[in-house]
């Protein structure tokens, strides 16, 4: 079950070289950083994957991989459902 706070914070800062996103979880929430060198559809996306960590309540899991690949999975679909819009 997704346990959802009240708030979601999001920053665009300049983050390694490779790191699109990062979300962390925070007293009343969640914090999203997206790289701010990213164009702008590259940070929806960034965004989705981040979002979709906190839907799938990675922060209880232990297996990065298996993270991961739902991640994908969820971006994946939400790309597949946008272009079908188009």
């Amino acid at each position: 079950m997704v346990k959802w706070h009240n708030k979601i914070y999001t920053y665009y800062v300049s983050l390694p070289e490779g790191v699109n996103e990062a979300v962390m979880p925070c007293l009343d929430g969640y914090t999203i950083y997206i790289d701010d060198t990213l164009d702008e559809e590259q940070q929806k996306k960034a965004f989705v994957h981040a979002m979709s960590h906190i839907a799938n309540n990675d922060f209880d899991k232990d297996d990065v991989q298996d993270i991961e690949a739902e991640a994908h999975e969820v971006m994946n679909h939400a790309e597949s459902k946008e272009n079908s819009i188009r």
